[in-house]
């Protein structure tokens, strides 16, 4: 795995961004992987909104990218990682949220680059590669 995919990435998949669809064509599936912390903020998001035909749709859509790509897996490495992180973070006063941490930590652990278009908080981990599309 190559690259690891944030919440905003994927939210930009299921809104038919053609920036964001553009990339992916353009790269393995075995190279793109979504932690589990991104499938639950995807869910959240989708239980959020009212019963509609635009949750309809996006429900649909990320049943399909959620059938076509893999998983990055949780593993001790993972934890390991998000525990140095949390810390590292805290000790400097630049705390951002869990799922944060989590999704950097997955990326950290698998060797992947992050995708994500989050400037404010992901730039604060040490050593995570981000690369940011769709561009904003």
């Amino acid at each position: 795995m190559k690259y690891v995919l944030d919440t905003n990435a994927v939210s930009a998949l299921m809104r038919a961004d053609a920036e964001a669809l553009g990339w992916l064509r353009g790269v393995a599936r075995s190279d793109v992987a979504v932690p589990g912390p991104v499938v639950a903020e995807i869910a959240y998001g989708l239980a959020r909104l009212p019963r509609s035909k635009k949750r309809r749709a996006l429900e649909a859509r990320w049943e399909l990218f959620a059938s076509e790509l893999p998983r990055a897996a949780w593993t001790d490495e993972v934890s390991l990682a998000f525990g140095k992180i949390k810390a590292s973070l805290e000790k400097r006063g630049r705390a951002i949220e869990d799922f944060d941490v989590a999704i950097a930590a997955h990326a950290l652990a698998h060797d992947a680059t992050l995708v994500s278009t989050d400037r404010k908080h992901m730039p604060r981990v040490a050593g995570l590669v981000v690369e940011a599309w769709p561009a904003e």
